[in-house]
């Protein structure tokens, strides 16, 4: 199938602009893999996922006590817009895992969907 097509499938659907076919042909799987992710963020979310377990019970512990994640995510969403402190936005992340594994929402499920909304443009 031809990789123009293919690379600017999910960009058509957002509403953002095509790459051109010289944009497209440096992009692959494996070089998506080594670049799409923060290897400095994942050492701080584990590094307090640590600490986390030790104050609060490790994933997953029976008896654990259920707090409320979300109320948590919101408030510190609220703190880093205030602050611009990066600590809140891995607050963040991982109660966004603790709250997809742990989670007692009635209707819980994931579903892969495109809903159409996505991240704006500033």
């Amino acid at each position: 199938m031809n990789q123009f097509f293919l690379h600017n499938l999910w960009r058509w659907k957002s509403g953002l602009p095509e790459l051109s076919e010289f944009q497209t042909d440096n992009i692959s799987i494996k070089s998506l893999k080594e670049t799409e992710w923060s290897n400095n963020f994942e050492r701080l979310m584990r590094n307090r996922l640590i600490m986390g377990a030790l104050r609060y019970g490790k994933l997953h512990a029976e008896n654990k006590p259920q707090y409320n994640r979300i109320e948590s995510i919101i408030k510190r969403a609220r703190k880093y817009t205030d602050t611009g402190n990066k600590e809140f936005l891995v607050d963040m992340a991982n109660f966004c895992l603790l709250e997809f594994e742990e989670c007692k929402h009635i209707n819980a499920h994931f579903s892969s969907i495109d809903d159409g909304d996505h991240v704006e443009i500033k």
